[in-house]
Parts: structure tokens; sequence; C-alpha cells
């Protein structure tokens, strides 16, 4: 039977009647007539669902909404998923775009397996693999309707629960035992191996150049999650062969030509020699689970217990994910080569990107911080940056007259301002004394320490000021030397790290909940240690978060991991990561010595100035790639530092423009 077309029907009613404006496509027949209605020519809709979206990045303002149908045409049954038009959130999604994501009359025969997945937080999610071994990006279900969208199929098509794996459906599971096994593992490349035949994909009529872009933008390639991993591996022994199966395969889409050859290698060595690969390899340290070179370790403890292996340490050979070395900071002649001839930045992403790899010479600083702290628009001219500082020194200036201007007598009437006042000036002559810049009695320094801090009390006087600011301060002053500036600048970064001193701690909480479900993704040994020592709260990285690791490393040091975290590349939220990162650097002690909340709290505060920054951040990078969606789903939206969006992609609260100055 020849593949149905799909035809736009953005002008009928159901698509008018939808909840978001978007586009639509409908099955024709062979004869190639147009159909407006959901049955024509015996093509009928069974199953329609707005909302269903894909996630490209890790980015909220990049995701891509559709509508997913299943269509019955005879006595075969289709999925298509369609990406909604002039969707406002997706204003830089591109026609090429669309047609990498689009999924274009897939019929049922040629599903393998439908892969269900519900996060403890977050939307539910499946992954269709194609009998081929290929699969198509996870289909976010924001509106529910997973259970829906089984139970049409069920109607239709044969489909059975896998013995293996209760949220593992089988479509049409008519294969030998064999492959019926290699089915349920969702282990596309052992299939192939096993049959000794390789396989491609071809999904709907499409030109020899369309269908080369499709299969590299819209279909993954051995795709499977690490929630799929962490699952089965409470039901099945470890096995390391598998565990690097898995892991390889779900990095297809980071790995070039060359390096899937590689892995495609090491993947059939490991098959065809049992353990004998991954045993040869056993003696390597992993990158991310090396001892530390710190003072105390030449009296460590041995290990009181095995330590499971780490099933993320076979990637230390994929260069592409653990091989990008740090740079040298981005200095003044190369931040030219970022503005134009009005000192715009041209490509605020490869800057970003820039800064991430390599940091920001100190004495560019004062002018490369206020881009990444959002205090000026990358798309700002000079002239505009100068007026809004003087505009911005005006209004300043104003805020900070309110307090000054409190007598002693009002003082004595205002509890709230006597206490602020007073925890402040305890703060302020304990921040960073070491320092030439705050040292001595009667630095001025510490006397604008002070003045930013109680100004800020009174522009935000809802949060008011908190323990931990004036670390958060400090440095931006280092680099500013400017009261205003710094002020402004402090008042970007509180945007973001602002609900971090909540009252109700919200801020804190979903953060160290993020990093117990980053944990339980990316190290099942260690979640499993934590969890026996009952320190899933991760109060232990609290100060971590808290600061931004402002007391574990050096001073220079801290610098240049914040200008690295505010770059926001390749995530906004890597200080989590970080965490992580930091974490699994020190597996081995942590599960080996049995610690428990109280051992391993004195061993995470005993790290501060032990930490290597570079190799932290490398690592923290690898294991965002390799948390991919996945990790992504495991922070729970509007979690510090991102800034409240609305359902558009919009900041609710945008910085404001020149003309809209209070």
């Amino acid at each position: 039977m020849q593949e149905p077309e799909l035809h736009d029907l953005s002008d009928d009613a159901d698509y008018a009647a939808s909840q978001q404006h978007g586009s639509a496509s409908m099955m024709r027949s062979d004869s190639g007539k147009h159909s407006s209605s959901s049955e024509h020519d015996g093509a009928e809709v069974v199953y329609l669902k707005d909302n269903v979206t894909i996630h490209p990045t890790q980015f909220a303002s990049e995701r891509i909404s559709g509508r997913l149908r299943l269509i019955k045409q005879g006595s075969s049954l289709f999925m298509t998923w369609i990406p909604y038009k002039g969707q406002n959130s997706n204003a830089r999604l591109t026609e090429r775009d669309r047609n990498l994501y689009t999924i274009r009359a897939v019929p049922l025969t040629e599903v393998r397996s439908i892969r269900r997945h519900t996060p403890a937080l977050g939307w539910q999610y499946i992954i269709v693999v194609l009998s081929t071994g290929l699969a198509f990006p996870p289909l976010y279900f924001y509106n529910g309707g997973v259970k829906e969208f089984l139970a049409t199929i069920k109607q239709h098509v044969l489909i059975v629960r896998s013995a293996d794996d209760a949220n593992v459906f089988l479509v049409n599971d008519f294969q030998n035992p064999l492959q019926r096994t290699l089915s349920s593992l969702e282990l596309p490349r052992a299939l192939s191996v096993a049959s000794g035949q390789s396989t491609s994909v071809s999904v709907g009529e499409t030109s020899s150049d369309e269908n080369q872009e499709r299969t590299s933008g819209d279909v993954y390639e051995g795709s499977i999650s690490s929630s799929q991993y962490n699952e089965r591996q409470r039901q099945r022994v470890h096995d390391p062969a598998r565990d690097l199966s898995i892991q390889v395969l779900e990095k297809f889409s980071l790995v070039t030509k060359f390096a899937r050859e590689t892995t495609s290698q090491l993947f059939r060595d490991n098959h065809s020699n049992g353990y004998g690969a991954i045993e040869r390899r056993s003696n390597n340290l992993s990158p991310i689970d090396y001892p530390q070179k710190a003072s105390n370790d030449s009296n460590k403890v041995p290990d009181k217990s095995p330590v499971p292996p780490d099933s993320l340490e076979q990637f230390d050979k994929v260069s592409l994910v653990w091989g990008k070395p740090r740079q040298a900071p981005l200095g003044s002649d190369e931040w030219k080569t970022f503005l134009d001839y009005e000192g715009r930045i041209m490509d605020s992403e490869a800057l970003r990107k820039r800064i991430f790899y390599g940091g920001v010479e100190h004495e560019l600083r004062k002018e490369v911080w206020p881009f990444l702290l959002g205090y000026h628009a990358y798309d700002s001219t000079e002239a505009e940056r100068e007026y809004l500082r003087a505009v911005k020194k005006s209004e300043f200036e104003t805020i900070k007259k309110q307090w000054q201007s409190i007598s002693p007598e009002q003082a004595k009437r205002f509890t709230k301002f006597r206490e602020r006042k007073g925890l402040i000036e305890k703060d302020v002559v304990r921040t960073d004394r070491s320092l030439s810049f705050y040292d001595g009695d009667d630095n001025p320094n510490v006397n604008l320490l002070r003045d930013i801090l109680l100004t800020y009390s009174f522009y935000n006087f809802d949060l008011g000021y908190c323990q931990g600011m004036s670390d958060l301060l400090s440095p931006i002053l280092f680099v500013m030397e400017d009261e205003s500036d710094t002020f402004w600048c402090f008042v970007s970064l509180m945007e973001r790290l602002g609900p971090n001193f909540n009252r109700d701690q919200n801020g804190m909480h979903s953060q160290l909940f993020a990093i117990t479900k980053l944990v339980e993704l990316l190290d099942i040994p260690l979640h499993n240690h934590f969890t026996q020592r009952d320190c899933l709260n991760y109060f232990f990285c609290f100060r971590w978060v808290l600061i931004q690791f402002k007391r574990e490393f050096e001073f220079d040091k801290t610098m240049r991991l914040w200008e690295v975290l505010w770059a926001h590349y390749p995530s906004e939220h890597l200080h989590l990561y970080v965490c992580v990162a930091i974490l699994k650097r020190h597996r081995s002690k942590i599960i080996g010595e049995q610690m428990d909340f109280d051992t391993l709290l004195k061993f995470i505060n005993e790290l501060s100035g032990h930490i290597d920054l570079d190799a932290v951040v490398r690592d923290a990078e690898a294991l965002c790639i390799c948390a991919g969606e996945n990790g992504a789903a495991c922070i729970p939206p509007g979690t510090p530092p991102s800034l409240p969006v609305d359902d558009y992609g919009l900041l609710l609260y945008p910085q404001q423009e020149l003309d809209d100055v209070l």
C-alpha cells in the first residue's frame, strides 16, 4: 500500500477549536484527494492529543509543541506528530527544524516498542522505538493522555507489556525468543549484531535529501534514557556489558562519525568477548572517580566495603564527551572581535560558550560581567549602556537615601530596619577580610558592602537581607569597584538566586531535590548508598548551592567558576551538575567507608580548598551531556537560577527597557 501523505489543515474546524494555534495534518487516500474531516476514504482519526512536546534542548524557550494523532486507514494504523505553526515560544523554529522533528505517517507495523516513563516530578513521556532499532525523540504529554494513547493502540494492533519491564510495551511481538529478549532490552545495536545485519530507516515518502535530514534530526539512533537504566537496575543483577551498551548508545547525537564507528567497535568487542573488554579497563580510573591529591590523602582509610563500578566511567576515551580542555581566559583583543562598531555583541551564544571554556581575564571582568548577569543587554550599544548607567545611578542614590534619612528616633520605632542593619554590620566585617581589598580597620570597601546591602534591603524589602548575601556581593564589588554598578549587578544576580534565601526555603529545597534525582539518574550505586544512610535530604550540599561554592574555592577560582556558571552553557543549572561531579569524584571514599550523614557532612566541609576546579567543571559538562533531556526533567520548573517564565517561554519579570526606569 502506498504510504499516505500529509496536508496542512490549518483552516479546518477541528484545528480552529484546539487550545493551541498551530499546524495539523490529516491523512489522504491513495488517490490524492484532500480530507477535511476525521474520516474520509477509510482514514479515521482514532486518537488526537494537543500540546505533545519535544525538548530539543534543555531550554524551555526552545521546546516544540505539536499535535499527536493516531490515524486508521483500512486495516493499518499510523502515528503522526506535527509541530504547531506560528507558535510564539518557537519564534526561532525554522521550516527546516519543523521538517527535522515532524513525524510523518509512521505505520505501527514498523514500531517495535513504546517506552512509557512517569517521573516523580514532571510530565509523562514516551519513547517510540522502530523495528529498525531507531527511536524518535521523547514525546512529552503536557496535558496527560499517555494511558489513552496506549489503550487506543491496543484496540487496533497487538501490544503486550514486556515481561522484563512493566513500562515497555512491545508492538506486534512476533519475533523469535532471542530477538524478543533483545527487543525488551531496547538495545538496537545488539539486534543488528546478533542477526549480523545492518539496518536503516525510512519513514514517510520523502526525497532522499529530506529523508537524510530526518534521519539525523528527528530519529534518535539507539536512543535509551538513563532513567530506564536506573529503573531496570533495581530489577537486574549489575551487568557492566549492558551498562556500556546503553550509555554509549544514548550519546549518539554527540559523537562524530569517527567516534560512532569507534563506539560500535567497542560494543561489538564487548558482546563477542563477554566482560573481557570491560575487565581489560577495570584497572583504569575514570575522570570523575580518581583520588584527590589533597594533603590528607596519605592518611586515607582503606575502603571497608566493595565499591560498585561507575556506569559512566566508560566515557573517558570518548573525546567529544570528556575531552574538551579548558582554554586561556578571554582577553581584550579577542573581546573586541565580539563587538560591532557600535559596541553590540554580535553573537552572544558564541561569547557565552567561549567564557564557559576559558573564563575572562580579570581586567576585562568589569566590562563583561554586567552582560553575564543581565544588567546590560547583549544587543545594547555602548551609548545605550552609558545612558543606562547614568539613569540607574540616579535611581540607586534615591533608594539609598531612603535608609540614610532614617533618624535615630525613627530607628527606635523601626524594628525590622534595626535588625537588618545589625545583621549586615556583623556579616560584612567577617566577609573576605583576608583580601587586601577588604583588609584593615575602617576599610572603605567594607563600608560599601554594608551600604549596598542596606540599599538592597530597601529595594527588595520583602526579601531584605539574609546571611550569605554578603558572600555573593563581595566578588562583584571587588570586580566592578563602582557602588551603583555593583548594586545593579547584584540585583540582577538576586533575581535568579533570591529564592535561595526565601523564608520557606522552596528555592533551596527544589535544588537539593534536583541533585537527588540527578544522582539517582547518573549514579545508582551512590544514590543507593545515600538512601541506605538516610542522606537523601542532601543537606551536606546546602552551602555549595546557597552561595554558589563561594567557600569551597580560593577567591580567584570562585570568580572563574561564577562566570562559567553565569554563561548558562550548556545548562543554566550547571551548578547542580557541579555538585554531582564533586560527589562522583569522591564516590569511592564515600561508599567504601560507608559514610553516614554526620561523617559525610564533615568530609564535605573538609573538601574546601581541595577541589580541582577545572576538572570538576569538565566533569559537570560531561554529566550534563550524558543526562540530556532526562537530566533536564529532573529539575523542577522555576528552580534557581531560572527566571520565572510564562507559557510562551517569555520572562514574567523581564529586564527594564531604557525608557521604563522607575
